[in-house]
């Protein structure tokens, strides 16, 4: 079972990614697009990475707005599979 991070290391990874933030012990980041259509694609396109890595996000569609959260339910926490996670999605999408 992975290490849940501390309060310092959640910390780190939020500078490490601003555009990620802490909610509900999650890291949440959310994205806006032009309609539906165009979130469902980005959904689907963060499904494969998702899959590649074996980590799956807590995902929340409403219309054209996604929220993803990231966090180790097995390890009772974020883990630095989560802060990977983050990183790799904020390089795949930097922007909706």
């Amino acid at each position: 079972m992975k290490k849940a991070m501390d309060a310092n290391e959640i910390n780190d990874v939020l500078k490490a990614n601003p555009e990620w933030n802490l909610k509900d012990g999650k890291l949440i980041r959310e994205w806006t697009f032009k309609d539906f259509i165009q979130a469902m694609a980005f959904v689907n396109r963060v499904a494969t990475l998702a899959e590649a890595a074996g980590h799956h996000p807590d995902i929340d569609i409403r219309y054209n707005h996604v929220v993803l959260g990231l966090v180790s339910h097995d390890a009772g926490g974020i883990t630095q599979r989560d802060a990977s996670m983050a990183s790799k999605l904020s390089k795949e999408f930097p922007s909706a």
